[in-house]
């Protein structure tokens, strides 16, 4: 509670003697846990930390909780995935493991139960992902809410944070609209995707006050723009499983996945995984047919030459899925910018077709070349790569291993996954986790 100064000025002309002015300012408010963030990670951590007779604290920048949870989804919320939880980890780049305690602690399936047993069911949509049954984001959010408000988790709005103190006994939170005292703190606010939602970055500052590295941060799940794009009117053209080769000098990653076609560059799932580990000037080779048929490829283009030599090549490369096996179906319009690429008229006959175009040909159509200009910003991103160093957090309580009573969860931890309900499983089972050491601790005390 706020401290009362213990001498009063008499009249106006009394003047507090060296020393006393810190009387006279009322002290923090104080708390058993502050939590920075009213997001998923940050209210989950609070109604799962709260028992009898301790006070808790959301501080929250915006004028209301959950901004960013409303509009995931495009606001249908999916909000994880169905499957084996132990297959999650391989969602999570390179840092899935870090992740292995918290989500085998707290599962998909038990978060479907938790909605569950508050009233809200969950559906299964096309390739696993698991939304709420009336497909809207806010319904989740209320459900939290009214779970801190019927708990007594205490969340104040409109309280952008200025700075976090360590102190001896805890933390000293200061706020545009006043100060927060408390023995732990949680730092849950997200990332720098979406900042108009309140995740502009402040949780990685504090963090680095508090000592922590900051991993480089970036826009992930986000869109990629390409140099001299030859596909702009190509756009809404989308290939399933399509095997994606990423090269930085040389080949560092390969991929597999839906990718689609946009004005300015590629999009998809396949893509939006993928571009956690991109980065401008990296070059992106599409395989429509699988360069490991290169051979074939070559065979097949030889004999119809032979046997047809007047049939146009447009013709014959939209027959190219029945005799080279795992090759994508063209649309014509596709075939014909790949052989304009290739240097090619579209009414090349066959018995046309040089050896030293046919060899551009399988290049391009094996693994034809994108150079990546740029990725699309933090306001079309899904999430943010980088972040907290996680060989400095402990991965079985989500406490620092450097500052004591300080946990961080969710987005900002060097942690980010792909599509598909990947990182909301991340933010609750992360908050679940920290909750599991807070509660032990605050009941120690």
């Amino acid at each position: 509670m706020a401290k009362l100064h213990k001498k009063t000025c008499s009249n106006l002309g009394d003047v507090p003697e060296a020393g006393e002015m810190d009387e006279l300012l009322p002290g923090p408010e104080d708390y058993d846990l502050i939590i920075v963030g009213a997001g998923p990670s940050g209210l989950f951590c609070a109604i799962n930390s709260m028992q009898k007779g301790k006070r808790i604290l959301i501080l929250e920048k915006k004028n209301s909780p959950g901004h960013k949870l409303l509009i995931s989804g495009s606001g249908h919320c999916n909000i994880t995935h169905d499957g084996n939880i132990r297959n999650f980890l391989d969602h999570f780049g390179d840092h899935g493991r870090f992740l292995r305690p918290a989500l085998l602690g707290f599962t998909n399936s038990d978060l479907i139960s938790f909605f569950k047993e508050n009233g809200l069911g969950m559906i299964r949509e096309k390739g696993g992902k698991m939304f709420p049954e009336t497909l809207q984001a806010r319904d989740v959010l209320n459900i939290l809410i009214e779970q801190c408000r019927a708990l007594g988790v205490v969340i104040k709005c409109n309280q952008a944070v200025k700075s976090i103190t360590r102190k001896e006994d805890g933390f000293l939170v200061d706020c545009e609209n006043g100060s927060y005292g408390s023995r732990l703190l949680v730092i849950a606010t997200g990332g720098c995707t979406y900042p108009a939602t309140g995740s502009s970055g402040d949780g990685y500052r504090f963090a680095g006050i508090l000592g922590h590295r900051i991993v480089e941060i970036g826009p992930a799940l986000t869109p990629l723009l390409i140099k001299d794009y030859p596909f702009s009117d190509l756009a809404g053209l989308s290939f399933p499983d399509m095997k994606i080769s990423l090269y930085r000098h040389a080949k560092i990653r390969e991929h597999q996945g839906d990718i689609l076609f946009t004005h300015e560059g590629l999009s998809g799932p396949g893509i939006l995984d993928l571009s956690r580990y991109i980065r401008a000037e990296d070059v992106l080779k599409l395989s429509f047919a699988p360069a490991d048929k290169r051979d074939a490829l070559e065979k097949w283009l030889v004999d119809m030459a032979r046997q047809d030599g007047g049939r146009s090549l447009l013709s014959v490369l939209s027959d190219l899925p029945r005799f080279v096996p795992s090759s994508l179906p063209l649309p014509s319009r596709l075939i014909k910018r790949i052989l304009e690429i290739s240097g090619m008229a579209s009414d090349l006959q066959m018995a046309q077709l040089t050896r030293e175009m046919r060899n551009r040909l399988i290049d391009n159509l094996t693994a034809l070349s994108l150079v990546v200009s740029d990725l699309c910003g933090y306001n079309q991103a899904m999430v943010t790569r980088g972040g907290v160093e996680t060989m400095e957090v402990n991965p079985k309580t989500m406490q620092s291993r450097l500052v004591k009573g300080l946990y961080l969860v969710g987005e900002v931890l060097d942690v980010d996954g792909d599509t598909g309900g990947y990182n909301l499983q991340a933010a609750f089972s992360t908050g679940m986790l920290a909750a599991g050491s807070i509660k032990s601790t605050l009941l120690s005390s």
